[in-house]
């Protein structure tokens, strides 16, 4: 029987894995951060999760022309508030469950999950957790992380990645995001429809500049219809965090 050994629990390792045991293959899926890597629990999964609530406030705020009235008023912006600690919670159970269920599919093809960070110390052998793994196979399949720009570091606070975002305990009244691409430009609209005064920073010429072009001037033109600032051909130098904020 041929082993296997994938580092990293994203979907390219999970479902690797999946493939591999299927086929008889001895599998053993190493990973440090949680079984769906981050498009489950920090990227994907929950961004659907917060649009989805975005979508709502959204049809809420604008129910009022077909006689929807809460307390006797139309349900304009200034009437639907959001209660960003529950909605930050929703989304990370939602994302939670999503990667239990993963998990749990992976034991019942027979893959052996180990909890870790390895290090390949040969060509066919893993170190992890003081052990040492022999294998046929090994896969990395270990993901990205957000980039860190020189001068704006993250402090979890106010100086965020989309990694830590759905941390936020309050809707912020000011949201700065820099880069147009999918993950921000679905963080900026829905912080845009949640509430917040978004402004998108994006260092093309328009938006989602991986997309078509022509789908994509339409989102543009609908981010600023809808209130949202959009700064074309611009770069965030620096980030400083002030008393109250950050500039």
């Amino acid at each position: 029987m041929t082993s296997v050994v994938i580092i990293g629990g994203g979907p390219g390792g999970y479902e690797a894995a999946l493939v591999a045991a299927q086929l008889g293959a001895q599998v053993t899926l190493i990973d440090a951060s949680g079984i769906g890597g981050s498009a489950v629990l920090t990227d994907c999964v929950p961004s659907k999760a917060l649009i989805a609530t975005a979508e709502v406030v959204t049809m809420a705020s604008e129910s009022g022309d077909l006689g929807v009235r809460i307390h006797g008023q139309a349900p304009a912006p200034g009437v639907v508030h959001i209660d960003m600690a529950l909605v930050n919670g929703r989304v990370k159970k939602l994302a939670a469950a999503q990667s239990q269920d993963i998990e749990q599919s992976l034991r019942t093809a027979g893959v052996t999950l180990i909890h870790g960070r390895a290090r390949l110390v040969a060509r066919n052998r893993v170190s992890i957790n003081g052990d040492e793994i022999d294998t046929d196979v090994i896969l990395l399949a270990t993901g990205a992380r957000p980039r860190v720009v020189s001068g704006a570091e993250p402090d979890g606070e106010r100086i965020l990645t989309w990694e830590q975002i759905y941390d936020l305990p309050e809707l912020p009244a000011k949201l700065i995001v820099v880069g147009s691409g999918v993950t921000g430009a679905e963080l900026a609209s829905a912080y845009n429809a949640l509430g917040s005064e978004v402004v998108l920073v994006s260092s093309r010429d328009r938006v989602l500049p991986g997309e078509d072009a022509d789908a994509a001037s339409v989102i543009e033109d609908v981010f600023r219809r809808r209130g949202m600032q959009v700064l074309s051909n611009a770069r965030a130098e620096s980030v400083t965090r002030t008393d109250h904020g950050v500039r």
